[in-house]
């Protein structure tokens, strides 16, 4: 992966990303701050997968945003406003979406420079407000943070008229728990645990994201079967989680027989993660340099009698759920996300497939064989479940492929790296995680520790087109538009 850094003048700065955005095709990968005196914005070409980190020094706390031209920009700009007190100039909806009321107004936890000037405080630190949508019979209700089950928290306020969704408001940050923070106070080396804790169904994403992060500092390539290993590890999490998320859009309309069974079979998917890692959640695995344990011969043909056993199941499971009259019914035409509202708002992973955004960071993974892109275009509930279950089926193929390359592969599969980091680095990395796009950024200080380290989960892309997928719809389908996009809270919640 190449990586381009330079500083781009502030002047400048909201001309030429609207350039390369709108007429090169680029994506924003991410926007956020060293210590809030600079703003750093992440580009990514989805033609061949290079980076642009463009650093913008300020004299302020304002600067003009980006997010009425790039509607993409406007979640992240929040979250630097949040963070350190930058204040995006004619922002559409600047509102709070990590910290909430009992923080104090001057509160900014990731700004540690004392520049010239001062931050003033948020405006509307009270009450938070709540887009009131007005009109006879329109009412409003509130759903959590607290809900139901075992569920991560969030608040769901929806405008109804009827049965029927007029607007829906997503307020998050209540699970917020300083990673970015704690990742700048730790050892390099350890922040590894860090990271692939961020989004505990993500672990290996997240860790895999780091640790080319820290390896793109040392301009370090590791082994060959190392990189082999850490796609086996990613494809198993990715079949896991589709797997589940199938099994759960099937049991939120009731189809208990498709739900079980997707339950049971996932589990096939587990013992492959434990049979690699040696735990079913994948930890502890993934590190800079390589990974931290090599799999035998009798492993990998345990691994492959697995993956049989999920050919031969896989197919008739799907079939089932989707061939059904009652999944058509329910699942065809609602929560739909256009294709230009998925483009403007940048959709990632099988969220932004299911709308015809022809984008997967794995395909510019130099260890992932061809493979065709899952796209789907009606941007509905029932295109999402199909993206997934095509790339359940494209992932038991790469996974067939990886196996028969490590049974003939080189032995070493890590790297030792030295001590520190190299002074005054930037590292970054985009992993394709099964909810897509994962971002993640670092900066080394004079004296080789972090002083800057940032993630970007798929959740910040895709938390608006909820919003926008419940619209017109019924409140009874809601459930179900949200399953079919499968969130993060911590992963937002950073």
């Amino acid at each position: 992966m190449k990586i381009a850094h330079s500083r781009l003048e502030l002047n400048n700065r909201h001309s030429t990303i609207n350039k390369l955005v709108k007429e090169d095709g680029m994506r924003i990968g991410l926007i956020s701050s060293i210590d809030g005196s600079q703003l750093l914005t992440v580009l990514i070409d989805p033609k061949n997968g290079e980076l642009q980190i463009f650093e913008t020094s300020l004299e302020s706390h304002h600067y003009p945003s980006l997010s009425r031209c790039l509607p993409s920009a406007h979640w992240q700009e929040r979250i630097v406003w949040n963070m350190f007190g930058l204040v995006p100039e004619e922002h559409p909806r600047l509102k709070q979406v990590l910290l909430h009321e009992p923080y104090s107004a001057d509160f900014f936890p990731l700004r540690t420079v004392s520049g010239p000037f001062e931050v003033p405080e948020r405006p509307h630190q009270g009450q938070y407000q709540f887009l009131e949508v007005k009109g006879d019979g329109v009412y409003e209700i509130p759903v959590g943070p607290i809900h139901a089950g075992i569920i991560e928290p969030g608040h769901f306020r929806f405008s109804c008229l009827g049965e029927v969704i007029v607007n829906l408001e997503i307020r998050l940050g209540y699970v917020h728990r300083g990673v970015e923070k704690r990742l700048t106070e730790v050892n390099w080396r350890k922040g590894r645990f860090i990271a692939e804790s961020a989004a505990s169904d993500s672990s290996t994403a997240y860790a895999i994201g780091f640790a080319e992060c820290i390896e793109s500092m040392f301009s370090l390539e590791v082994p060959h079967r190392a990189r082999l290993l850490r796609v086996l590890a990613l494809e198993v999490e990715r079949v896991g989680m589709h797997l589940a998320d199938l099994g759960g859009l099937a049991g939120d309309i009731g189809f208990l027989a498709a739900a079980s069974s997707f339950q049971r079979i996932r589990g096939i998917a587990f013992r492959m993660a434990e049979l690699l890692t040696g735990q079913r959640f994948l930890r502890a695995f993934i590190c800079p340099g390589g990974v931290v344990r090599d799999v035998s011969t009798a492993m990998l043909k345990d691994i492959s009698a697995s993956v049989s056993k999920l050919q031969t199941e896989i197919p008739v499971l799907t079939e089932m759920l989707l061939e059904n009259q009652g999944v058509n019914d329910r699942m065809r035409g609602v929560g739909r996300v256009s294709h230009w509202l998925a483009l403007d708002f940048a959709l990632v992973g099988p969220s932004g497939r299911a709308s015809g955004i022809e984008y997967d960071a794995r395909q510019f993974h130099p260890d992932y064989p061809d493979f065709e892109l899952a796209l789907q275009t009606e941007g509905d509930v029932y295109s999402r479940a199909v993206v997934r279950a095509i790339e359940v089926q494209k992932s038991i193929s790469i996974i067939e492929s990886v196996l028969d390359k490590l049974c003939n592969e080189e032995s070493q599969f890590f790297l030792q790296l030295p001590e520190d980091l190299p002074p005054n680095a930037i590292g970054c990395s985009v992993v394709e995680g099964h909810r897509g796009e994962l971002v993640q950024l670092a900066l080394s200080d004079q004296s080789g520790r972090i002083k800057r380290y940032c993630f970007k989960d798929a959740s910040v892309n895709n938390w608006t087109a909820l919003a926008i997928a419940a619209r017109n719809n019924l409140v009874a389908d809601f459930p179900l538009c949200n399953k079919s996009f499968a969130l993060a809270y911590s992963g937002h919640d950073l």
